[in-house]
């Protein structure tokens, strides 16, 4: 009988899985992904193997309501898939770990209870990310269950770059720059002894740049500070979401404005960034196949932000010896990968053009001072290991 890990990340609107399987060489294989998107307007199952290949399409508004019912239609596919296969564990990404959990953690009542506690926290993240665990308590009794935090990977940063300057009654209450992504930057310096030795050790900033984007000042494989925040809504304009702006804007919204709490989550959370300057979309794709002048606003703002805060980052670390691009943009964007190496080429950035638009993993040229790469993130292995190291069950290298 075949042993599997499950891998998921819940989300408000979708529940993004991951299989993988434990060979007699005990390393986990990726064997199938896939998400069930649309809960709670018109929810669908699509899977992929382990080469892209769809296995599953299906329609779930008959079954699928809510989160609950969609871990119930996830656990219903994978028996009719996998038969008598055994889940022997679940990774989990959770959001939040707040200053409690820095590392992976098993997942207990007492557990689970702290991760409740952190929910004002993230509040649109991270019920969603616990629910899931409830279910799979419900669905899977007695399948141990670990949960991997976003937030992990900047918790050893100096005390200095968690500070933020409000007094010290409110910071006691959790206020700090906590910072996110983590799991994708873990994944990455992870394979940087293999891909790219010359930096593995060295000062890097990667650029984690997708729908939801940030940068991570990384010195010996460790993070030493990030452009994410308190929330995911600081730093770099992303694809709904405004990036840095001045805390006054929310008080004008509020108190000129008049507009309520709920429209002003709404507006920083779904309308800003991308989508808010070019009224067109979220999508760099769309925008950059636009002729639209809002269109090449919004993109000529993405890279203007992305340089300004990859200088600030240079500056934390005293100068830079490698730049990695990670994420959906960052590992499928030529464009926007090249407009960002010349707005920073006064580090001593210099872009090779073909290998950058060609798909290299390395896109510098031998002379350049800084060594630049493009790094596929896989967040879900990092899970996957994180859950087979804890839990006794796999080692902790692993494959694919």
């Amino acid at each position: 009988m075949d042993d599997y890990a499950l891998v998921l990340n819940a989300g408000s609107s979708s529940l993004k899985f991951c299989v993988f399987r434990r060979p007699v060489a005990a390393q986990w294989l990726l064997e199938s992904r896939g998400q069930i998107e649309g809960i709670g307007t018109s929810p669908r199952l699509l899977a992929r193997d382990s080469d892209s290949q769809v296995i599953a399409e299906c329609d779930l508004s008959a079954d699928v309501r809510d989160g609950d019912s969609a871990i119930d239609a996830l656990a219903c596919w994978l028996r009719s898939k996998y038969g008598k296969a055994r889940v022997v564990a679940v990774g989990h990404r959770v959001v939040h770990g707040g200053t409690l959990y820095a590392q992976p953690t098993i997942i207990t009542a007492e557990v689970l209870a702290d991760l409740y506690s952190l929910v004002p926290l993230a509040p649109l993240h991270q019920p969603h990310n616990l629910a899931a665990i409830q279910a799979v308590f419900e669905h899977l009794p007695g399948v141990p269950q670990v949960a991997c935090f976003d937030t992990g990977f900047h918790m050893g940063r100096p005390h200095i770059a968690g500070i933020i300057p409000l007094p010290m009654s409110i910071r006691k209450t959790g206020l700090r720059r906590y910072g996110f992504h983590g799991l994708s930057y873990e994944y990455v310096t992870s394979t940087l002894a293999e891909i790219a030795p010359e930096i593995a050790t060295r000062r890097t900033i990667i650029a984690h740049l997708g729908s939801g984007a940030s940068l991570c000042a990384v010195d010996g494989g460790k993070s030493v500070d990030t452009s994410m925040s308190f929330t995911a809504l600081d730093g770099l304009c992303m694809g709904t979401r405004p990036g840095t702006i001045d805390p006054g804007v929310v008080l004008y919204l509020f108190q000129t404005l008049g507009l309520t709490e709920k429209e002003v989550e709404d507006i920083l959370y779904k309308q800003s960034g991308l989508l808010g300057i070019s009224g067109i979309s979220n999508d760099m794709r769309d925008l950059l196949g636009s002729r639209a002048p809002e269109a090449r606003l919004a993109v000529d703002y993405f890279v203007y932000r992305a340089a300004k805060e990859i200088g600030a980052l240079a500056a934390v670390l005293g100068g830079i010896d490698g730049f990695v691009f990670t994420a959906g943009i960052g590992e499928n964007s030529p464009e926007v990968r090249r407009r960002i190496c010349e707005a920073c080429s006064w580090l001593g950035l210099e872009l090779d053009l073909k290998a950058n638009s060609t798909g290299e993993q390395r896109i510098s040229t031998p002379r350049s001072k800084v060594s630049t790469w493009v790094v596929p993130t896989n967040e879900e292995l990092m899970i996957a290991r994180h859950t087979g190291s804890l839990l006794g069950l796999a080692t902790p290298a692993l494959t694919r």
